[in-house]
């Protein structure tokens, strides 16, 4: 605790309250989720060793980083230190967007889209046993200064090992929620790729593809899967992909290798790489010119010295010089 300065409240999370914080050891700015788990019951307790866990375990870009736990074992609470990201989540962004009729450039949207599918392709193809987010939604999609995104809140994920195939927990946001889920069955990985789709679709359209003024209303609109275009104003393209992800059979929905090749996701994709290589490339140039740079002020330093060097060899030797003939006037 003592490493980190306390700014000021942001907001509040699964299972606890999240604070802006200042690392003290370089003013890096960080949040941490506080999580009082003296009232918990073992479920949640585990949900939230389940979320430290994952976090500790994923590095990539697209997924919100881990730093550091600290545990109050006296006030029977757990701070986990993570990543900051500066334009809060994506259900801010949809309702300025609304608010403002505003609707979301669709470039825009494929980037995001892209960097989700890249964040659950390290969940979903993980050595060591897939990763289900199991809690797709727009307040767990956070943004960054540049509006990168960072999946986070992992406190309903599960770790799945390689001998099990489905998982029939019933977790998740109603609104996001796969059919399957609905009805309590099995589900795999594709059941996130169902809540991507309704992520999706409310990112474009401003409100989710499935409402409804009660919960079994809610369900009946799920199983049945019929849901309203996207407004023109967007492509064909991005009608198609968001359908193919809602298909209510899971089997016939993509999973994360089959949306990274989607003609408009694989170009960003490769642009991606193109800016990271050249950016790679001029980091390189740059500490080679910086390395040049510390060279030449070696080298400069030792032609002073040199030059120093000399100046006080020649002063000598015009001393000596000056003395031997003082001696040989005196011996005349």
């Amino acid at each position: 605790m003592e490493n980190y300065e306390v700014i000021g409240d942001i907001g509040t999370g699964s299972f606890g309250s999240v604070t802006k914080i200042r690392r003290k050891t370089d003013g890096k700015i960080l949040v941490w989720k506080e999580i009082d788990y003296g009232e918990m019951n073992d479920k949640e307790k585990q949900q939230v060793v389940t979320e430290v866990n994952i976090l500790r375990e994923l590095h990539h870009p697209s997924i919100v980083r881990y730093y550091d736990r600290i545990i109050d074992k006296r006030a029977a609470k757990i701070f986990i230190v993570m990543e900051f990201c500066e334009n809060g989540d994506m259900s801010h962004v949809i309702r300025r967007c609304k608010r403002e009729n505003d609707p979301m450039p669709e470039d825009l949207i494929w980037k995001i889209f892209m960097q989700i599918v890249l964040a659950l392709y390290e969940c979903h193809k993980r050595k060591e046993g897939k990763i289900l987010h199991r809690d797709l939604k727009p307040a767990n999609i956070f943004l960054d200064a540049n509006m990168n995104v960072k999946l986070g809140d992992f406190g309903l994920s599960r770790v799945m090992g390689s001998e099990s195939v489905y998982a029939h927990t019933h977790v998740g946001t109603p609104y996001y929620m796969s059919p399957e889920q609905i009805v309590e069955s099995h589900y795999n990985e594709k059941s996130d790729i169902w809540s991507l789709g309704c992520l999706l679709y409310e990112i474009v359209a401003l409100s989710p593809p499935f409402e409804a003024t009660n919960k079994p209303q809610l369900e009946t609109k799920i199983r049945q899967g019929s849901f309203q275009r996207i407004p023109r104003t967007y492509s064909d393209e991005l009608q198609r992909v968001i359908s193919w992800m809602l298909c209510s059979e899971p089997s016939q929905r993509p999973d994360v290798e089959e949306l990274l090749n989607l003609p408009q996701v694989s170009l960003r994709l490769r642009e991606k790489r193109l800016r990271e290589i050249q950016a790679s490339i001029r980091k390189k140039e740059e500490e080679l010119k910086k390395k040049e740079e510390e060279i030449k002020k070696i080298e400069d330093e030792n032609a002073a010295k040199e030059t120093e060097l000399n100046d006080r060899e020649a002063k000598i030797a015009e001393f000596e010089n000056n003395e031997r003939m003082k001696t040989h006037q005196i011996q005349i």
